[in-house]
């Protein structure tokens, strides 16, 4: 997708610092020039992604199976199988109720994770005093030192082994989406670390004295007139995290979605309030066979866990490597000071990650082949999608042939609305010429769509729309361009063709007034930022719907006070009936813009069809065989199975016209 300076205006693009020093500039022209630093700092983006997702399937396996197998330390003669069996009725029920959302028992999730810390901590204290309190020496570096001195290999190995004391700080750094970087900090600081390391050292003073009950130290430190109640909470608090993991799962992938990574899933909203709630149903019952896999599979939590920390570790170390590039192109810091960071932290998580793989061969080699497998669908899905759109750059319709067919275009110009849906932002696609070309008519009034994913998280309602004219009044061809951030949730809005006509009007009106401050694209067209809808919406115009039968309508058609419009009938579903009510302008319309606006609301009462593309791609007969394979076989099979764009986009199957075009990439 093209980026263009008008993105740079967002208000949300406005809040990053631009790269102005030399630093910066001069790493991005480096990646420019060179395609294959490209590619690699994709893969490594990738690689942390899918480790992520990945961490979606491990997470509540490993969470629910550790709490659930406490229940052994108080009922010794249970079978090993019957633990297995209670975790995988829980995690059916966690998943099975992921469609409902969380916003009847959120408000639940704090108190418990705020009391699990606290039976951490107090349990943690209450051990320290009662078994051992000289272990706190241990903090001291000397011993860390000598542990290594005197264990060598064996102590590098045993590394590996507690990784999972450090696997929660990273997911608390993953909620800074939703809160400020200062309060997560003083959570952290202020709570989490002192209760887990609290708890880890009261451990270590109970193990001190118990060295042959290693297996499921934290339930048998606890004091047996508190087991129970304590055993309810870890349960619950495996959950309430199992249940962060998948909703952070649900929202990557949609934003991977968004960027062009990933196939395209269907999203539903849990929530009508809250923002961002999702579920993806095909990603929630695949993360459950998953699940159930791993549980089934391993029975114990020593397998997952080996494969839980080699996930997390390498999620750090990318995320080291990627804020080494941030320093440098965003903070537009010294080569040096980067260097230095990534030589401090990059290096501890190299030393973690060198013994990490030592168990692969013990459940290790799990995240390795779930990132492998996401990473080839992922990248091909992105290498596909790309070509798809150089092919359409490359072959849109010039302007110069488009004005010397004249305002009939060459073609019969039928009453109606045609909403022409491409992923260029600029220039006649080639599915409009092979439209005309295989049956010349054509709507009246045409609009080019595009939905385009701008490179800021969130695009507010106000800035959403661009919308510009194609060609000069007498064509009436318009373009629209509809922005949305990576992080925005594209709802099925039944509105937006109220939207879309709305901001017409209101560009149509002030596009003398407001030619002064529009952007140009390649000089084919000027696009303004229409940000009047909402204002529109909620003051002047009034939508209403009802059941109805009726056929189209439109009152008042001079003044155009009002037009009201149903999508086509059918015997079988009832039809439903929009009013749309365009307020009278402050400011007297000319001649010219009331016929356009007449001409608008004639057509609008003639109709609305959309137009997309149905897409066929294939390798060129030169490529060699890695691409024919990738794009013939692997991406034809990915788009054949992933969501229709006309079902994410709510388009009625009825008004859709379907153009064939055949890719050769």
């Amino acid at each position: 997708m093209e980026r263009h300076a008008a993105d740079e205006e967002l208000s949300t693009y406005q809040l990053e610092q631009p790269i102005t020093s030399s630093k910066g500039i001069w790493f991005r022209q480096l990646l420019d020039r060179h395609k294959f630093l490209r590619n690699g700092l994709l893969i490594v983006v990738l690689l942390g992604t899918c480790m992520v997702i990945g961490d979606g399937a491990l997470t509540p396996a490993l969470s629910v199976l550790s709490a659930i197998s406490g229940i052994r330390v108080a009922a010794p003669h249970l079978h090993e199988n019957v633990t297995v069996a209670v975790a995988c009725c829980i995690l059916v029920l966690l998943f099975g109720l992921q469609h409902i959302g969380t916003r009847r028992v959120s408000c639940l999730f704090a108190p418990i994770i705020l009391a699990w810390l606290f039976c951490n901590a107090s349990i943690g204290l209450y051990n320290l005093i009662t078994w051992n309190p000289s272990i706190l020496k241990a903090l001291s570096p000397y011993y860390m030192y000598h542990f290594f001195k005197v264990d060598g290999k064996e102590g590098w190995i045993a590394l590996g082994g507690i990784l999972l004391c450090i696997t929660g700080a990273e997911a608390m750094y993953a909620d800074l989406g939703h809160f400020s970087p200062k309060s997560v900090k003083l959570t952290f600081v202020g709570v989490v670390y002192p209760s887990l390391l609290i708890g880890y050292v009261g451990q270590a003073a109970y193990l001190s004295k118990h060295l042959d009950q290693v297996d499921h130290a934290f339930f048998k430190s606890v004091p047996n007139p508190v087991f129970w109640p304590v055993f309810v909470i870890a349960t619950l608090a495996s959950i309430v995290g199992s249940q962060g993991v998948i909703s952070a799962t649900f929202s990557i992938i949609n934003q991977c979605m968004a960027l062009g990574c990933f196939p395209r899933v269907k999203v539903v909203h849990t929530s009508n309030h809250i923002y961002g709630q999702i579920y993806i149903p095909e990603i929630n019952w695949i993360m459950l066979i998953l699940c159930l896999g791993l549980t089934i599979g391993f029975q114990n939590t020593v397998g997952i866990g080996n494969a839980y920390g080699i996930a997390v570790i390498t999620v750090m170390l990318v995320t080291t490597c990627l804020m080494t590039l941030v320093i440098i192109t965003v903070w537009q810091r010294s080569i040096f000071l980067a260097l230095c960071f990534f030589g401090l932290f990059g290096s501890i998580e190299l030393l973690y990650l060198s013994t990490a793989f030592f168990k692969v061969p013990k459940g290790g080699w799990v995240p390795l082949v779930l990132a492998g497998i996401l990473m080839l669908i992922m990248y091909v899905w992105h290498y596909g999608t790309t070509k798809k759109y150089e092919f359409d750059f490359q072959n849109k319709v010039s302007m110069k042939w488009l004005l010397n067919l004249g305002p009939s275009l060459g073609i019969v110009r039928v009453p109606g609305i045609g909403l022409i849906y491409t992923d260029l932002v600029s220039g006649v696609p080639a599915i409009f010429s092979q439209f005309v070309t295989n049956l010349p008519a054509f709507h009246e009034v045409l609009v080019f769509v595009c939905m385009k994913s701008a490179p800021v998280p969130y695009v507010s309602q106000h800035e959403r729309y661009l919308v510009g004219r194609i060609g000069p009044k007498d064509y009436r061809m318009y373009r629209c361009v509809v922005r949305y951030g990576y992080r925005d949730v594209r709802r099925d809005e039944d509105d937006f063709e109220n939207q879309l006509i709305a901001n017409l009007v209101e560009f149509i009106r002030t596009e003398e007034a407001m030619s002064s401050n529009a952007q140009s694209f390649e000089g084919d067209q000027h696009l303004t930022v229409m940000g009047t809808t909402p204002a529109l919406l909620s003051n002047g115009h009034s939508v209403k719907e009802m059941e109805t039968d009726k056929s189209v309508a439109i009152s008042n058609n001079e003044s155009l006070q009002s037009m009201e419009w149903i999508s086509p009938p059918t015997s079988l579903i009832p039809t439903r009936r929009v009013h749309f009510d365009i307020p009278v302008s402050e400011t007297v319309d000319s001649d010219d813009v009331r016929k356009e606006l007449s001409a608008l609301a004639k057509a609008k009462e003639a109709g609305v069809a959309y137009v997309m593309s149905h897409s066929y791609v294939k390798a060129k007969m030169s490529s060699n065989f890695l691409k024919k394979f990738a794009m013939d076989y692997m991406y034809t099979f990915l788009r054949k199975n992933s969501r229709d764009p006309a079902m994410i986009l709510n388009i009625p199957h009825t008004s859709l016209i379907e153009v064939g075009m055949f890719y050769h990439v």
